[in-house]
């Protein structure tokens, strides 16, 4: 069994066990999807959103596209990470003076907590486009919004949950403006959260069912076999664009060196949930929990972009698929500077 670093026992945390006879890696929560369609005044649908354990009960900052479609963060809260009171109004920034700083909209966001404060990732906009927009909190009342991490065009904001070499590392996917035919992943490093540099390139798109794009999803589990990075590839077929998931190894001090990557999708749209709705055929992963003592992992993914799924698993029967199925690409076992 592989080691797992910095991951608490969260007992409290969803979880069914593998049905007799599924034979994948991954299953289903029977109760998905765990929003439905209108949740809130305000809310149309709500998916790609990232949950975190805080005491003992669960908090998240979830994605929640208005009835007039347009896209917003908004505060959640659970007892059990599957039952969520949705604030009606979505999160209200300030600056690190305290003043007003309201991004214009925000999407697919993440949350990792370092020390004593949870920093949230999103898709935001900077002067009317794309990029990476960083917070964070303590309490989850006051919500600082800090200096944009990058210019635009980026998304899929991933930050490691320590320093890895003194400074903090960002995994992040360079874009365009609409709809993006394309994307790798990539890092970044900085000594404080303003200054970004050092970058790398961790992997590339590439082979079948992540030929188009690809980018990283949870927060990365620290293993002593590597950090395992769940991800979203992207293929795209006669019928339009297909999301699915698999999983990773990078080095931990060096990770934009890819050590295994799974060459088979961990999960694919199959569920009418999955591959119907507001955009069809997407299973999106934003957020994991991990209880390190059984090792049991339950991944919030997001499903047509219409509602929100839970998928459980381990550890390391994830490991084990990601190093049976490995296909490594050209450049991913480098340390991505060229």
């Amino acid at each position: 069994m592989a080691k797992i670093f910095g991951e608490q026992a969260i007992p409290n945390m969803p979880w069914e066990e593998k049905p007799t006879g599924h034979k994948e890696i991954l299953w289903r929560y029977s109760g998905n999807p765990i929003f439905k369609q209108n949740p809130g005044p305000k809310a149309a649908r709500v998916f790609n959103s990232a949950v975190v354990p805080y005491g003992d009960e669960f908090v998240g900052v979830f994605r929640a596209d208005h009835k007039d479609i347009t896209m917003h963060l908004h505060f959640g809260r659970s007892k059990d990470a599957v039952n969520w009171q949705l604030d009606d109004e979505d999160i209200k920034w300030v600056d690190e003076s305290g003043k007003p700083f309201q991004p214009a909209y925000g999407y697919d966001p993440r949350v990792t907590k370092i020390g004593d404060d949870y920093f949230i990732m999103w898709c935001t906009s900077f002067a009317g486009s794309p990029t990476i927009g960083l917070g964070k909190t303590r309490d989850f009342k006051t919500f600082t919004r800090l200096e944009n991490a990058f210019l635009p065009h980026n998304r899929n904001g991933v930050l490691f949950p320590r320093k890895i070499g003194g400074n903090y590392v960002l995994l992040s996917r360079p874009s365009d403006n609409g709809h993006t035919p394309f994307g790798d992943i990539y890092l970044s490093e900085s000594p404080d959260m303003t200054f970004w540099g050092k970058h790398r390139c961790v992997m590339k798109a590439g082979g079948s069912w992540q030929s188009l794009k690809i980018g990283a999803g949870p927060i990365p589990i620290e293993t002593d076999e590597g950090w395992l990075m769940i991800y979203h590839g992207v293929v795209l077929t006669c019928n339009g664009y297909v999301y699915s998931f698999g999983a990773a190894l990078l080095d931990l001090e060096n990770p934009s060196k890819v050590l295994y990557r799974s060459g088979n999708y961990l999960l694919t749209p199959e569920e009418p949930y999955e591959t119907v709705g507001f955009v069809q055929n997407v299973c999106f992963p934003c957020a994991a929990l991990v209880d390190a003592p059984t090792r049991r992992i339950a991944i919030y993914y997001g499903t047509a972009d219409t509602y929100t799924g839970i998928a459980f698993g381990t550890v390391d029967d994830i490991i084990k698929f990601t190093k049976e199925t490995n296909n490594l690409l050209h450049g991913d076992s480098d340390i991505g500077r060229d």
